[in-house]
C-alpha cells in the first residue's frame, strides 16, 4: 500500500472509530444497513449470516433488526486471524 492509500485507510479507520464512540454515547443500536457498514460487509451478507445463525447477535426492535455496536465489535474480534488482523 502506498503512503496516500495508507493515510486514507488510517483516516477512514479513525472516522469509523469516532462514529462508533458517538453511537455508544447516543444510541448504540444500529440498523442492519449501519451495522453492515460498520463491519465493512454488504447488508445482504449480514442478512445471510443472520439467517444462517453465523452473524452477530441481533435484536428485533419495532419490526426491524438492530445490532448493538458492542456485539458487532465482539463478533468481529472473534473472527480475527493472523498476525496483522
Amino acid at each position: 500500500m502506498d503512503d496516500d492509500a495508507t493515510d486514507r485507510h488510517e483516516n477512514a479507520s479513525k472516522a469509523l472509530a469516532e462514529r462508533a464512540r458517538i453511537a455508544r454515547e447516543t444510541c448504540p443500536y444500529l440498523t442492519a444497513k449501519q451495522a453492515a457498514f460498520h463491519l465493512g460487509i454488504a447488508a445482504a451478507t449480514l442478512k445471510r449470516l443472520r439467517l444462517q445463525g453465523r452473524g452477530p447477535l441481533g435484536r428485533m426492535h419495532g419490526g426491524s433488526w438492530r445490532y448493538h455496536i458492542d456485539d458487532l465489535d465482539a463478533w468481529s474480534a472473534a473472527r480475527k486471524s493472523g498476525e496483522g488482523a
